[in-house]
């Protein structure tokens, strides 16, 4: 399978809390939901038929936490979702060291060699493992080049701040462009893929 990411940012790169405040997993943040006044029709169906695409999910802690909660709990039958169907109906791995009995179905805990564990979900036939919110997992999977493509979604506002997607200091890439889209409010969708080291003038 190939690991793609998928990550909603503003332009200042902060992408907490881009569906709302959330006492529980962002205490003490009050700019939280900056995504949603933003999005149209067609931005929407974007993202929701990437989710789609899907052939399984992989998630850090948090954000399968944060997931759980809100998609888990929605029945397929009762919603025409394609956020509901498409994560209620696919393998979910969430790498973790505390979960030890997660009551979203068709889930499995990744906990230990997470990196060996990774690459072989990678290589198993299938289309694409998709990561979305979960930053601390992405930047740890970009360190050890397992992502094969990314996707930013870079909505229209500077929050000033946050917990961005990079870190000031880590690996550096070149990246190739391999899709860009615009959408009507100012929001648009890039998808790099990993070239090795950029080159320097």
């Amino acid at each position: 399978m190939k690991l793609i990411t998928n990550t909603q940012i503003t332009v200042d790169g902060v992408m907490q809390a881009n569906g709302g405040n959330n006492p529980e997993f962002d205490p003490g943040f009050d700019r939280g939901g900056w995504a949603l006044p933003l999005g149209d029709e067609e931005s929407e169906a974007y993202i929701g038929d990437y989710y789609q695409r899907a052939d399984a999910f992989l998630f850090g802690r948090r954000t399968y936490e944060l997931f759980a909660g809100y998609w888990g709990g929605v029945r397929r039958a009762d919603v025409d979702d394609p956020f509901v169907s498409s994560l209620n109906s696919r393998p979910k791995f969430v790498a973790s060291n505390t979960i030890t009995d997660p009551e979203w179905a068709d889930t499995t805990v990744l906990s230990g060699d997470l990196e060996t564990a990774v690459r072989e979900l990678k290589a198993k036939p299938g289309g694409e493992l998709q990561v979305h919110g979960s930053g601390q997992l992405i930047r740890w999977l970009l360190e050890r080049e397992l992502v094969d493509e990314m996707t930013l979604i870079v909505f229209p506002v500077i929050v000033g701040a946050g917990t961005r997607l990079f870190p000031e200091t880590g690996r550096d890439f070149a990246l190739d462009l391999v899709e860009s889209r615009t959408f009507q409010p100012g929001i648009t969708a890039q998808t790099y893929r990993p070239v090795g080291r950029p080159r320097y003038a």
